[in-house]
């Protein structure tokens, strides 16, 4: 059994999410948000975590951290999970942050998501990016619904990702993973090859560029449901990442193709939990209509906004709103939830005088 191993147990007996190693600190790990020290651990020398870090890494990951000065890659740990890994350099020597990715996928009803993103999963074609900072949970969320399809339907999924997290086992539908680096060389091969690939379903684990972001809608317009995720916080701040990333004499084309092949958006937030216990998901959804087609050609970007809530029968709510009904049915911290929220004055209600006082 590998060194790391313990503290990897450790991480699943408290319900972390993320543990760190960093030469002459204790490790730490993250527990609900908020990063703790490992019980009963000793500081680390360069020499001990080095040979820590090491024991895990096949030879060729060791000569690729030995020349790159970083790598990311995901470590399994049977009856524990799988661990996405990346190991760096920093001024006192190695260091390195694991991301727990739990064995068993979690069911949507589970995680307490808005219903309609289990309608996600019946639908044939088009764009489905599911958005929020690094740590709010996207991975888990993509990971119920290809689950879901998994379930439902007899399709080929195919998922492309830096390193793979989820492992699905295949129940209706056949299950192609493959990890950059590993089994492709890049997202944007892999996408190219993954048309070719007979799929219905393609799952991209980060559009990171503009040719990812632009084989990713193509893909979408030639009639595949694609899935993807970015790092902004609403549905109106992710159209316009992602045109914005085209240069400006593409952007006119990118908008028709995105008008045209979006299906969803659905942007996440975690918010600590009333009771200081865990945390909850908070969630913008908005999904497609002949307007919001029409917006996003026109560059209308402000008509999302009222888009998303006039769609409150379809399950389309604003990020507030989602903010506002947590602190209502008790579920979610109030101060956390004002602090990110947009529109501010509409929780302050649910603060107390102490907590006002601290905003």
């Amino acid at each position: 059994m590998a060194k790391l191993d313990t503290l990897f147990n450790q991480i699943k007996e408290v319900q972390g999410s993320d543990l760190h190693l960093v030469v002459g600190q204790r490790p730490k790990m993250r527990v609900h948000g908020t990063i703790i020290d490992v019980p009963n651990s000793e500081v680390f020398a360069a020499q001990s975590l080095r040979e820590w870090l090491v024991e895990i890494l096949r030879e060729d990951q060791l000569k690729a951290y030995s020349s790159d000065r970083d790598i990311d890659f995901a470590y399994a740990l049977p009856g524990v999970g799988r661990f996405r890994c990346n190991y760096f350099v920093q001024n006192s020597g190695p260091a390195a942050v694991f991301r727990m990715i739990p064995e068993k996928i979690v069911a949507l009803k589970e995680l307490s998501l808005p219903p309609v993103l289990g309608q996600l999963a019946d639908l044939e074609r088009g764009l489905i990016l599911v958005t929020g900072p690094t740590g709010s949970g996207k991975s888990t969320t993509l990971a119920a619904i290809i689950n879901e399809i998994n379930e439902r339907h007899a399709k080929h999924i195919v998922t492309i990702e830096d390193p793979v997290e989820f492992v699905h086992q295949p129940k209706k539908a056949l299950i192609t993973h493959r990890e950059v680096g590993q089994h492709c060389l890049s997202f944007e091969s892999a996408l190219r090859a993954a048309v070719r690939e007979d799929p219905d379903v393609i799952l991209v684990g980060e559009m990171r560029d503009l040719e990812t972001i632009r084989l990713a809608l193509t893909a979408a317009e030639m009639g595949f449901l694609v899935f993807g995720t970015l790092h902004t916080n609403s549905a109106s701040k992710t159209v316009d990442r992602i045109v914005d990333v085209f240069p400006e004499t593409m952007q006119s084309a990118v908008r028709t193709m995105l008008g045209g092949s979006l299906a969803a958006i659905a942007s996440q937030l975690l918010i600590k939990t009333a009771n200081g216990a865990g945390r909850c998901c908070a969630n913008e959804i908005l999904l497609a209509s002949p307007a919001l087609s029409n917006a996003i050609r026109d560059g209308n970007i402000n008509m999302i906004k009222t888009i998303i809530q006039s769609g409150g029968t379809r399950g389309m709510q604003l990020m507030d709103e989602s903010l506002e009904k947590l602190c209502r049915d008790g579920k979610a911290d109030p101060h956390d939830a004002y602090l990110k929220a947009t529109e501010k004055q509409r929780l302050q209600r649910y603060l107390t005088p102490q907590k006002m006082g601290a905003v």
